[in-house]
């Protein structure tokens, strides 16, 4: 597997940058069953992204609880309200990014949060994977969209492209509405449709949209 913030950092934009993968149902891995995958980076070199459709119990505040941002005299004035979060914080969205690197937080978000560190997905959104975005989170400087994601889908070279004519794959531009719609349940079913795809249609054969 390839160095995620080498590979976004070095990369040409492959194919499916910046695209969704949906589950076919001939998709022999429980792991990834009927989830939605957006691609960041597809070359040579591999192909990495993040499912969309797996909600965290862990919650933002939570998080940042365990994490310990605040300084010892914030944790000491914030002491019997938990942690000391912003309001539009609070409900900043956790979700299961992917089985690799399970312990890492990305944050994929829209392009008006920006520092050294933030990398550039496509025309857009954005990924940014330093403390310093949970903190502007936390104090209400992030972004106006955003999910944290706590690690990530990696392909080997030529992998993704072996599964995909194997059929475990369909493809499609991603839509950012779809990317932060909170409704995870829904989600797989809006892929289709963004796609004109029926469920019924869904059959065993390759295709791309």
């Amino acid at each position: 597997m390839f160095g995620l913030e080498d590979h976004l950092a070095q990369r040409k934009r492959g194919c499916l940058d910046g695209h969704f993968l949906l589950a076919m149902p001939s998709m022999n891995d429980e792991r990834f069953e009927r989830t939605v995958i957006f691609v960041c980076a597809h070359s040579e070199d591999g192909a990495m992204g993040f499912i969309l459709n797996r909600p965290q119990p862990l919650s933002f505040e939570e998080l940042i609880e365990s994490l310990d941002l605040d300084s010892e005299k914030r944790r000491d004035a914030d002491k019997k309200r938990k942690v000391g979060i912003s309001e539009c914080a609070r409900d900043f969205p956790v979700q299961f990014g992917g089985p690799v690197d399970t312990g890492r937080g990305f944050v994929l978000h829209s392009d008006d949060y920006m520092t050294e560190s933030t990398m550039p997905v496509n025309d857009d959104l954005c990924l940014t994977a330093t403390i310093d975005i949970l903190r502007a989170i936390k104090d209400g400087g992030g972004p106006v969209r955003g999910l944290l994601l706590l690690g990530y889908a990696g392909w080997a070279p030529g992998q993704l492209e072996q599964e995909i004519a194997a059929n475990a794959w369909l493809s499609c531009p991603a839509s950012d509405d779809i990317v932060f719609d909170r409704d995870h349940s829904a989600k797989y079913d809006r892929v289709l449709s963004h796609m004109g795809v029926s469920p019924a249609m869904l059959s065993m054969e390759a295709g791309h949209a």
